[in-house]
């Protein structure tokens, strides 16, 4: 993660590879265990085969089953980081409650070390997008269907995944003082999201907001 400018995931080769190893396990797990684990619904299409059916950053995701392979809802296959993004919660998720505590990515286990570079590719490029403009901001978060919540000047609840919520909390500046942003997680999170899937989700989600502003 030495670029604070590039997203933090393996080479393209090693991730598809993990994540092939990660569906492999997933299908030694009961769907009854992966849909009450995840906040996914499931309809089953055939005998021993079916579609998980969940929301990701606010666009309707299909997961197939036993495949465990994500598409949109027009049978398009999703990205890589994205379907790494989905094998790793549905491998990583274990049910437990959202806490309502919010976290910085440096809280999270080993985050410290990167939070540097997660702050570089996910707040600081937000308030390169946005600076003074708060008005914009909240307006391409609305667009991105973010929850306002009154936290800093400006602040969104984002459900990246059903039982994993990111808030996007905004300091504007002026003269005097630059604005400022940071993505914060449930303290949870680690029970959903390994720290290294999380900075994807970051990136994602940052992404999301500043083309929701074109």
């Amino acid at each position: 993660m030495s670029n604070p400018n590039e997203t933090p995931h393996p080479s393209k080769p090693a991730l598809a590879a993990r994540v092939d190893e990660l569906r492999e396990a997933l299908q030694q797990i009961s769907v009854n265990l992966l849909t009450e684990r995840t906040g996914a619904s499931y309809q089953a299409i055939g005998l021993g085969r079916g579609e998980f059916r969940l929301s990701l950053l606010d666009s309707p995701a299909i997961v197939t089953y036993p495949g465990l392979v994500g598409f949109d809802t027009k049978d398009n296959e999703l990205p890589l980081p994205v379907q790494a993004v989905l094998a790793y919660y549905f491998y990583t998720s274990d049910g437990a409650p959202l806490t309502g505590q919010w976290v910085s990515f440096a809280d999270l286990p080993d985050g410290r070390t990167y939070n540097s570079a997660f702050q570089g590719y996910s707040g600081n490029e937000l308030v390169k997008a946005f600076g003074l403009k708060i008005d914009g901001f909240k307006l391409a978060c609305e667009k991105g269907g973010g929850q306002a919540t009154l936290v800093g000047d400006a602040a969104f609840i984002f459900y990246a995944l059903p039982r994993l919520p990111l808030l996007v909390n905004y300091w504007c500046g002026d003269e005097d003082f630059p604005s400022s942003c940071k993505i914060l997680f449930d303290s949870s999170v680690s029970h959903y999201l390994p720290t290294d899937v999380c900075a994807i989700l970051g990136s994602m989600l940052t992404r999301k907001i500043i083309k929701n502003a074109l």
